[in-house]
């Protein structure tokens, strides 16, 4: 007999196995000034791509890849070489499941471009020019380990500065939108709308949505009609938010390296969160307090 108070209380949907972000990547035509800011941030190069201009970043759990290969449609469409974040990889129960479950709900697939002896890692369209990747390698043995070529003398794995990690992703939509991407991420990746007054960080605009594995948030953020016409307003992959568990030890070992953060009467850090001042034209990052 199953006691009553063990009947009808499912997990929260997670059909795609989801546990969390793999790697994040940004296009650009500047990847040795791309490289310089996110050294300043903490990460360090330690692999190189086998046949494309690409190269790996890591600081403890994050990945962080940088694709300056010219042939890649992304990364010529950047404007006067700004960085754009131009992918986000999903770690996956399946990968090719979770692929074909996307496309028969409606995403459409990325073309592969894979060489010989490279993986294939399936993926979708994102907003704007981006994609989703979904990998279900990331443990003993990953993606990196096939594709990517070890930098010598480097350390593979560098510890996080003040004990960062990948918190989230903030997403600009157009006006009127947040309903259907909050449809999109709630249906495809069954991520969970939270509360107006669940909120974290210093910067209280938007929705925010949780994983389905509880490791990351997806913010969605729409234009102000007072700032911003919103002809003006493309869709995209804004910035990334960090999380720490010590803001203020965060801030202090960034500034220490170089990294400025914005301060005014209206934002500036403090114990809860920080944003540094954005470099290159559109690189930016949001410290953001996590327990350890």
């Amino acid at each position: 007999m199953i006691l009553p108070h063990r009947e009808n209380i499912p997990d929260l949907p997670n059909r795609l196995g989801i546990d969390g972000i793999e790697f994040v990547e940004y296009a650009t035509t500047r990847p040795q000034a791309l490289g310089q800011v996110l050294e300043r941030m903490g990460f360090c190069p330690v692999a190189r791509h086998r046949s494309r201009e690409v190269t790996l970043y890591r600081q403890g759990p994050m990945n962080l890849v940088v694709n300056a290969h010219p042939e890649d449609a992304r990364v010529s469409a950047t404007v006067d070489g700004q960085p754009v974040i131009s992918a986000v990889a999903l770690r996956v129960r399946d990968a090719l499941q979770a692929h074909q479950r996307c496309i028969e709900m409606g995403a459409w697939p990325v073309a592969t471009h894979a060489q010989a002896m490279e993986l294939h890692i399936p993926a979708i369209h994102g907003p704007g020019a981006s994609r989703f990747y979904f990998v279900d390698r990331w443990q003993e043995f990953s993606i990196f380990d096939i594709d990517f070529t070890p930098i010598p003398t480097v350390e593979q794995h560098p510890p996080a500065l003040a004990g960062m990690g990948y918190f989230g992703v903030v997403q600009y939509i157009g006006c009127d939108r947040a309903p259907d991407w909050i449809a999109y991420f709630e249906q495809m990746f069954d991520f969970q709308l939270l509360p107006d007054d669940e909120r974290f960080g210093i910067l209280p605009k938007g929705c925010l949505m949780r994983s389905p594995c509880g490791g990351f948030l997806w913010q969605l953020v729409e234009p102000n009609p007072a700032l911003e016409p919103p002809l003006d307003a493309p869709e995209c992959l804004q910035r990334l938010g960090l999380g720490t568990p010590d803001v203020g030890t965060a801030v202090a070992a960034l500034r220490a390296r170089g990294v400025e953060f914005v301060e005014s009467s209206q934002l500036h850090p403090e114990d809860r969160g920080a944003l540094t001042r954005s470099t290159l034209g559109s690189v930016a990052f949001e410290l953001v307090h996590r327990d350890a």
